[in-house]
Order: structure tokens, then C-alpha cells, then sequence
């Protein structure tokens, strides 16, 4: 295990990087709002613009990933992060709008990048728990920006705080090159990409993974409805501070990575959809509880339900991820990843949107009960899956 240490930690940190830019404007989204004259509920369409951008370089990074370098395609994605985060800056809402184009690229190869390296130098039985682990910048990066966006805007605003993160990632971009030399050279020896269109038919055409897959987007759903909402959702309908749910935000996240090394820890010794079916019951539970809050609220209560919740709902990816990397033909780790990132990324394309629909039209609760009610169904399915697996096994 020692070998993946350096890759470990390396994925890591660029994850930590791009999850903070990705949640960059959600965090800051009320006072963006405010100078653009724009709908705060306008973060729905953004996020769907970011994953939907995402879940297309997903699919293409496949290649590039195996010819020139998972640690160049992470570089790239960086100065990607770093240009979105610029042009944000400037603070028109076109810019914006180009602004998350960019972040999107820049989250997209992230996850078949790491796939490529770690799947090649991590013994499979420590899969789960080795891709939990670099799962768990996703929260790491969220809390960070839940801590630091709502401290620079008070210091040097929300322009300000978005060129302070563009030379974050650049700087990060630079520092990742000491890693280069030694993890490209070893990853890029292996055979060619046979191509992503043969991954896809892979994916969909096998009975685990094609559950996964689809599992994974419906909890991408209920995932980033959370994650991206929240702020707003506190702000607006239980009447928190910026600052006060942005805390809850983090707090949220630091649970959840407990939980997220927890849930890897477990599926390397229990069957991962299995483990993945029960989440998504306790997902369905905090969702409902979530939905249930109000202005009249004890702050304790918001505090317990919103940190339960967040913990759940983020502690499902690196075991799906896992399983995926498990799954997959010899050296065809990042093409089976990439199918599995656009597919959890096409459900923060139509997730986001959809919940702002519903809760203008309806409200927030019924928006919330809505994901719920599908997580539910999702998580039935994983577990009927599973058990007839081991019945026929």
C-alpha cells in the first residue's frame, strides 16, 4: 500500500481544489444575486450548466487520460478552474454563465484521471476504502469553500474572493507538476484506450453496473439538490445568515467524510450495492427531515437534521466508484469511470433545475419530498438487485 500513498494524496488535493471551485458560486450565490439583479434560484441552472459541461468532458478525457497523463489532464483542469474562476470576477451575468462552462470542464476528468492512477497501484480489496479516501476531497473542498468564500466576501467581496480561488488553482496547477514525471511515466505505459464508445456499451450491457450507473445519477440528485441549495435554502426559507449556513454547510461536510471513509471501509468487506441500497434509505430519511424545516425551527433541530443529512448524502460516491473500478475490464479503469462520472453527472444536470422548479411552483418541502420519493424507489431497486445477485451466486 505504501506505492499509493503519493498518488493518493496527490488525487486527493486536486479534488479538494476543483470540489471548492465547483461550489465556489453556490456559496456566494445570494450576494451574486443581489449585484446582478438575478434570481438567487438562478444556481439550478448554473450547477446544471456545470455538470452537464462535466459529464461531456467526462467521456472525452477517456483518451486524452491514457495518451498524455492523468496528472497533465488534472493540470489542465486546474487553469480550467482558474479561468472560470476569473471570468466570474468580472461580474456581468454572461461572464457568469462562460464562467461555470469553464468550471465544468474543469471537474469533468477529475474522477477517471484519479481512476487511472489509483486502480493500476491499489491492491482491488483496498478499493473501497482508497477511493472513498480520495472521494473525500469532494467534501473536504465543499466545507472549505462553506468556510472561506463567506470570510473573503466580507474581506474583499464576492469578486474579490473568486480572483483569490483562480490563483489558488493556478498555483495548485504549478505545485502538481512535481508529481508529474513520476505518476505519468508509470500510468502512460500501459496499453492504449480501446475508446470510450466501448465502455459505454460495457457499462449499460452489464447488469451490476448498469444499476450503479443509474443509481449513481438519482443520488447525484438528492447529492447536489443538498449540497448546491442549501445555502440558499437556509437563507431564504429558514432565515440563517449567509455565514451561519454556510458554517452548517461545512459542518455537514466534515461529518461527511467520516461517514464517506466509513462506507469505504465497509465495502471492501460487505457487497457495495447492497451498502449502497441501505444509504439510500437513510438518504430518503434526511431528505424528508431536511424538507420538514422551517423559520420557527430550533436552531439545534436545523443543526442535527442538516448535518445527519449532508453526512449521508455524500457518503455514497467512493463506494460506487469502487465498485466500478472492481468491475472494469483490465486497463480500461478511466474509460469505465468516465461512463460512470457522466452518468452521476447527468443527474446534477436535470436534478438542480428540476428542484428550483418545484419549489417555485410548489415550495422548498415539496422539492425535497420529491428527491426523497425517487431515492426511495433507487435505493429498493439497488437492494432487490443485490439480493437477487446473491441468491443466484
Amino acid at each position: 500500500m505504501h506505492r499509493a500513498v503519493v498518488p493518493v494524496a496527490g488525487m486527493l488535493a486536486i479534488q479538494v481544489m476543483i470540489s471548492l471551485s465547483v461550489l465556489s458560486l453556490s456559496v456566494m450565490m445570494p450576494a451574486v444575486a443581489r449585484d446582478l439583479a438575478i434570481d438567487p434560484k438562478l444556481v439550478g441552472v448554473f450547477t446544471a450548466i456545470i455538470y452537464g459541461v462535466a459529464a461531456a468532458t467526462a467521456l472525452a478525457a477517456a483518451e486524452p487520460i491514457v495518451r498524455l497523463g492523468a496528472v497533465r489532464i488534472c493540470q489542465v483542469a486546474l487553469l480550467m478552474a482558474a479561468i472560470g474562476l476569473a471570468l466570474n470576477a468580472v461580474a456581468a451575468v454572461a461572464m457568469t454563465v462562460l464562467a461555470v462552462v469553464f468550471i465544468g470542464a474543469a471537474q469533468g476528468p477529475i474522477n477517471p484521471a484519479s481512476a487511472h492512477v489509483l486502480a493500476q497501484r491499489v491492491p482491488r480489496q483496498w478499493f473501497g476504502m482508497v477511493f472513498s479516501l480520495k472521494q473525500t476531497g469532494v467534501p473536504i473542498g465543499f466545507a472549505l469553500a462553506g468556510l472561506v468564500f463567506p470570510f473573503l466576501l466580507g474581506l474583499v467581496g464576492w469578486r474579490g474572493a473568486s480572483l483569490v480561488a483562480a490563483a489558488a488553482a493556478v498555483l495548485s496547477a504549478v505545485v502538481v507538476e512535481l508529481l508529474r514525471p513520476s505518476l505519468d511515466a508509470v500510468v502512460t505505459a500501459g496499453k492504449p484506450s480501446t475508446g470510450i464508445w466501448r465502455a459505454v456499451r460495457f457499462v449499460l450491457g452489464h447488469r451490476d453496473l448498469r444499476v450503479l450507473g443509474i443509481s449513481a445519477l438519482v443520488y447525484v440528485i438528492a447529492q447536489h439538490t443538498f449540497t448546491f441549495y442549501l445555502v440558499t435554502y437556509l437563507y431564504e426559507h429558514c432565515q440563517l445568515s449567509i455565514a451561519t449556513a454556510g458554517g452548517l454547510l461545512s459542518a455537514s461536510q466534515i461529518f461527511g467524510t467520516a461517514v464517506r471513509l466509513i462506507s469505504g471501509g465497509a465495502g471492501d468487506r460487505f457487497p457495495r450495492m447492497q451498502l449502497l441500497g441501505w444509504t439510500g434509505i437513510a438518504m430518503t430519511a434526511g431528505c424528508v427531515a431536511t424538507g420538514l424545516l422551517d423559520a420557527d425551527t430550533p436552531f439545534w433541530l436545523i443543526t442535527a437534521v442538516v448535518v445527519g443529512y449532508g453526512s449521508v448524502v455524500i457518503s455514497w460516491n467512493g463506494t460506487s466508484q469502487a465498485e466500478f473500478a472492481h468491475l472494469s475490464p483490465t486497463g480500461e479503469a478511466a474509460a469505465v469511470a468516465s461512463v460512470q462520472t457522466a452518468l452521476a453527472f447527468s443527474g446534477a444536470v436535470i436534478g438542480p433545475p428540476i428542484f428550483a422548479a418545484i419549489a417555485a411552483w410548489a415550495s422548498y418541502r415539496m422539492a425535497f419530498f420529491a428527491v426523497a420519493a425517487t431515492v426511495l424507489i433507487t435505493a429498493v431497486w439497488q437492494i432487490a438487485a443485490a439480493s437477487a445477485k446473491e441468491r443466484s451466486a
